[in-house]
């Protein structure tokens, strides 16, 4: 498996694939959603979770476990006022308050270096609950 990144704070690796997923979600539209996952053991951020491009912002937050964290960037496509289509690339660091405490400091010293890792992020959404992340505070920031 090649590697793309290393985080310096962490040593946690960056696969290809995460990378690639991202930028198959920016440029070619293919994806609408990607769910990633720290694997401990072998210190990889992987790609857990891929949303086809028609499944929407409530099967992210479905896909999200209620006991473990996760981190995901989610393509918001919508149409301003002025009629004019845009999209916003929103990085969410799920961290539910059922989740391990070991699992919350990883992820929480990780998320800069995955972050630096895909770039054109727009905005970032930290939830410990789906309330923290619901679609309408993803519409607020986006507009």
């Amino acid at each position: 498996m090649a590697m793309a990144f290393k985080m310096a704070t962490t040593g946690m690796w960056v696969t290809d694939e995460c990378k690639n997923s991202f930028m198959e979600m920016k440029w070619k539209k293919v994806h609408r959603y990607i769910v990633f996952k720290i694997d401990e053991r072998s210190r990889l951020v992987t790609v857990d979770k891929v949303g086809g491009a028609t499944e929407g912002y409530d099967d992210l937050a479905k896909s999200l476990p209620n006991d473990d964290c996760r981190y995901a960037v989610f393509d918001f496509d919508f149409v301003t006022v002025d009629n004019c289509r845009k999209s916003k690339i929103f990085f969410i660091a799920w961290s539910p308050t059922a989740s391990r405490i070991r699992a919350k400091m990883l992820y929480a010293t990780s998320k800069d270096g995955l972050r630096r890792a895909l770039e054109g992020i727009h905005y970032e959404v930290q939830a410990t609950d789906p309330t923290e992340m619901g679609f309408d505070i993803i519409k607020e920031k986006a507009y």
